[in-house]
């Protein structure tokens, strides 16, 4: 998969095209990831231990990975992904645009 979790990303598609949020969860085997403020949906909930009260919350859904393009570190805009093995034997993510590293 192209991100990870605590990528800063932006939606390229969908109800939420153009928010941008951090990457919570990623879900490599259903292609999703799970996008801090996008995709909110309503879910009713049972009271429980942790919430006595119960009632209607509202939460982030899992959104595609195709849906998703991580910022760029030196401009901040959308940048496709590409991957680069350095002189010690690691591979790592680079934005496509600038070629800077996407892995810290």
């Amino acid at each position: 998969m192209h991100v990870k979790k605590d990528d800063i990303v932006m939606v390229i598609a969908g109800k939420d095209k153009g928010k941008k949020g951090r990457v919570i969860a990623a879900y490599p085997r259903k292609n999703r990831v799970l996008v801090e403020g996008v995709n909110l949906v309503k879910k009713h909930q049972k009271p429980n231990q942790a919430n006595p009260q119960g009632g209607i919350i509202t939460q982030e859904a899992p959104i595609h990975v195709s849906n998703v393009m991580p910022l760029d570190p030196k401009t901040g805009e959308p940048t496709r992904v590409g991957y680069k093995v350095l002189e010690n034997g690691k591979k790592v993510r680079i934005a496509k645009k600038s070629g800077e590293p996407l892995d810290k």
